[in-house]
């Protein structure tokens, strides 16, 4: 039995194994350990899952003294800092962490590029079909996963109505309503949809290496990426930004998170929990 192991340690450890930080875009991300408690709390047995770190999500953390580590997907240090202020937002809900005894713990890009990401399970969303990465990890950052990578690609098995995947998009994120561009043969559902290109967040940089897709899925597209893509036929579904994002902390991550802790041969058990204060900012109304 692992006697001494820490609860960050514990959940990196875990973490790097459901999806290796060797996928990240470690070009421009920031991922891994972003904070360390100098003084962890002393009875932390819960791991606490968020897509933003936000005032009111650290909140809703900090109320909780089991918590010891906060898995923000997105990473709340991203640039550098040449200072520490409470003056400043993000700096400040890192400053009450740290003071707090509580660790960060950031996944970003690789878990979207992981297998069973976010990416894929965007993917089993849209249909039945083949998935594969739109840009294929190399060997050596696949960690010894398989198909993985930036972006996912669908050829559905059977071609559906671009309103068909609306719908089940709608229904399968528990939104109701999409922003949707139909690029002209979808007006009116006249050509099928046969090939989806998928990025979780915002995808224009991914979704443009994809070839012969005729849909785009996404949380967010710049206005004149959506003018483009609308001009080659390819329709685009975007759903905001976080709402590509946080379903799948709820369905899949904090089972597979639990799942990995569980079994490492650390005495403590541990529980994983999902926020509920997290959401995405804007609402369509």
């Amino acid at each position: 039995m692992n006697t001494g192991v820490s609860l960050l340690s514990r959940v990196s450890a875990s973490m790097q194994r459901i999806a290796p930080l060797s996928l990240a875009a470690l070009d421009w991300d920031n991922v891994g350990i972003l904070l360390e408690a100098a003084q962890p709390r002393p009875d932390a047995k819960k791991v606490f899952l968020t897509i933003d770190l936000t005032t009111a999500t650290l909140n809703e953390a900090l109320s909780d003294p089991s918590v010891g580590v906060i898995v923000a997907y997105h990473p709340p240090i991203f640039s550098a800092w040449k200072s520490l202020s409470m003056g400043n937002l993000k700096q400040s809900l890192v400053l009450k962490c740290a003071a707090a005894g509580v660790s960060i713990y950031s996944p970003h890009t690789s878990l979207d590029s992981c297998s069973n990401g976010v990416n894929d399970w965007l993917a089993s969303l849209v249909g039945q079909g083949s998935v594969v990465p739109i840009t294929a990890a190399s060997a050596e950052s696949a960690a010894g996963q398989e198909n993985v990578g930036e972006g996912r690609v669908v050829q559905l098995a059977t071609p559906r109505t671009l309103t068909q995947i609306v719908e089940g998009v709608k229904g399968h994120l528990g939104l109701k309503h999409l922003r949707v561009a139909r690029a002209p043969v979808h007006v009116e559902d006249q050509k099928p949809v046969s090939r989806i290109a998928i990025c979780a967040g915002s995808g224009s940089s991914v979704l443009s290496k994809a070839v012969d897709a005729d849909l785009y899925f996404t949380g967010e597209m710049g206005h004149h990426d959506v003018l483009a893509a609308v001009a080659k036929d390819v329709s685009c579904i975007l759903a905001e930004h976080t709402n590509t994002e946080r379903g799948y902390l709820h369905k899949i991550l904090r089972q597979r998170l639990q799942s990995e802790l569980d079994k490492d041969g650390a005495e403590s058990p541990v529980d994983v929990v999902v926020s509920q204060a997290d959401c995405d900012p804007i609402s369509i109304e």
